[in-house]
């Protein structure tokens, strides 16, 4: 347990981070999941649309540290990879 006044603001802004972190990650795990649902559809305008918003999202996350830098280029290059290849 906190005990001195800088803990206990350490253990707030501590939760704060971590509330954003959680809710940045969620979004980007969410827009990979409407993509690959497009995907699976079959709906090449649909995963086109999805894709276009995942992209900056998914960059974010790598840019912000929540995913290593490569692995979000990585994330990004396999989607579009797999939308292209709808006919």
């Amino acid at each position: 347990m906190a005990n001195t006044s800088s803990a206990k603001k350490m253990v707030r802004k501590i939760a704060t981070r971590t509330a954003r972190t959680r809710h940045q990650r969620s979004q980007m795990r969410s827009s990979i999941r409407r993509v690959e649902e497009a995907i699976a559809s079959g709906s090449k305008d649909d995963a086109t649309s999805a894709l276009r918003a995942a992209q900056p999202l998914i960059a974010k996350a790598g840019r912000k540290g929540l995913v290593h830098k490569r692995a979000a280029s990585r994330k990004v290059s396999r989607l579009a990879k797999r939308v292209a290849a709808i006919s």
